[in-house]
């Protein structure tokens, strides 16, 4: 039946009414406000306005509206068992500074959407909207049910999929419209780890007072996230056996031989050691210059303090330029996934205080957390670290000969005349939300992704196609 529709001319017709009724949607300032929170708006006012819209639209094309406590919110139509699932989320990120329009202004600017939330994830979550009115308004058979549901907390915790799922039904399978086409049918495990080093601990250690130390480590700090590559370090020395300008001297020398960028200062009797690197994301640390361990790489050339001695000699042996676990022996390489990666993103140490190291570990699914983290475990005793598991996201995959993955591919070949690749990441979508799911668009191949950038926008041409995409995808799927 689907041969005789052409899905792209039915979205064409009501490309007017989409791109006003988005415009609008976006004009709605949903960004995480503690302070407006209450009962039915966990997370402020201009998120529950944003949902509200959301349920609007839906009601008013003839879907079934349930509210769950304002965390999240569904629109379902069709009847059947089996549930198809369209998850979306209506909150945004703060706006940040120097757009060349307004970010809430919504104005179309060369062929643009622009707007906070254009790409990721308002406009795409109307589009997915229009597609299932595109469906009912058709008036198509339906095997299936078929729900759209809002989550409004993607952008911090994911607190809304958390809430939603300990009462609603999961869906037999479905997408997220909150990545890239093709289609991401694999995502790596997440693990945000915390290894601390207390005086007591490193004190039961008992190691010898260090001799003619060179210096004392006062404090170390580095990074902000785990999930990015550090791009400032800095260290404070107290001289010992060299003086200031010796320890400025050497570190000066030591930037310019391996071309790395910092400074080094002297004040109030101590030396401030800065080093410059280049931030990525942790998913791929490699391609960045993490200043933490860079660092400490160089604070190995100076005889510290014992403490500092043992800190920096644990960091630089196991996390200088150590991407993939090897010194730590837990490296693992994955012919779907990839290898498992490691990102220390935060560094903390005061002399007095707790020592810290904030690890991001990203793994595939043929290596198991327990196996990996149970090396780990072991290997820090070296350095006198307790494990902490901040978060932790098990592996995420979907067999790609899944229906869902086949009848998704099948719908993109045929509505862009393109190859439907499938992509595994390192990264984390909507899609693991959901028991059986995938991230499906709205970004084509080869454009830039301005999501959380100023001036974010999208394409009215790819809204429009995606629209049409998304409707044939729900028709296939629940038909």
């Amino acid at each position: 039946m689907t041969k005789n529709i052409d899905w792209l001319a039915q979205t064409q017709k009501r490309q007017e009414e989409l791109l006003e009724t988005a415009q609008a949607f976006l004009r709605i300032k949903s960004v995480l406000d503690p302070e407006t929170a209450r009962e039915g708006a966990p997370f402020g006012e201009g998120i529950r306005e944003a949902l509200d819209f959301a349920l609007q639209v839906c009601r008013q094309a003839g879907m079934t509206i349930k509210d769950v406590d304002g965390y999240a919110a569904h629109a379902e139509f069709g009847a059947g068992d089996e549930l198809i699932g369209i998850l979306c989320h209506v909150d945004v990120v703060p706006e940040g500074d120097g757009w060349s329009t307004p970010p809430y202004a919504a104005q179309i600017v060369d062929g643009k959407l622009v707007a906070r939330g254009a790409i990721d994830d308002k406009g795409p979550a109307m589009a997915a909207i229009f597609a299932a009115k595109l469906v009912l308004e058709l008036g198509l058979p339906l095997s299936k049910r078929v729900r759209l549901i809002f989550g409004t907390d993607e952008e911090s915790s994911w607190k809304c999929v958390e809430r939603y799922f300990q009462t609603e039904e999961m869906p037999t399978m479905g997408f997220t419209p909150d990545a890239d086409f093709p289609l991401i049918y694999a995502e790596k495990g997440l693990t945000d780890l915390k290894w601390r080093q207390t005086i007591e601990a490193f004190r039961a250690l008992n190691l010898p007072a260090a001799s003619q130390a060179e210096a004392a480590l006062v404090s170390f700090t580095a990074g902000r996230r785990m999930n990015m590559v550090p791009d400032k370090a800095e260290a404070v020395l107290k001289p010992l056996q060299m003086t200031g300008t010796q320890i400025a001297d050497r570190y000066r020398q030591y930037l310019s031989e391996a071309g790395r960028t910092g400074h080094a200062e002297e004040e109030n009797g101590q030396v401030v050691l800065m080093m410059e690197g280049v931030s990525v994301h942790g998913m791929d640390p490699g391609k960045g210059v993490n200043a933490g361990t860079e660092l400490i790489h160089f604070l190995r050339t100076l005889s510290l303090d014992e403490r500092a001695s043992l800190y920096t000699s644990f960091a630089d042996r196991y996390l200088y330029h150590e991407h993939h676990g090897a010194a730590l022996g837990i490296a693992h390489q994955d012919a779907e996934m990839g290898a498992l990666t490691v990102n220390p993103g935060v560094f903390e140490y005061q002399a007095d205080g707790d020592a810290l190291i904030q690890v991001n570990i990203r793994y595939p699914h043929s290596v198991s957390f327990e196996e990996w983290s149970g090396v780990l475990s072991g290997l820090l005793q070296e350095g006198a670290f307790g494990l902490e598991v901040v978060e932790h996201l098990p592996p995420h995959r979907v067999d790609p000969n899944h229906p869902l993955v086949t009848t998704l591919q099948r719908v993109y070949t045929e509505q862009t005349g393109e190859e439907a690749g499938i992509i595994a990441i390192g990264g984390a979508t909507y899609g693991r939300s959901l028991d059986v799911g995938v991230a499906f668009g709205p970004l084509f191949p080869g454009r830039p992704d301005s999501a959380h950038q100023r001036d974010e926008y999208i394409l009215v041409e790819d809204l429009i196609k995606a629209t049409a995409i998304y409707a044939q995808a729900i028709y296939e799927l629940a038909k």
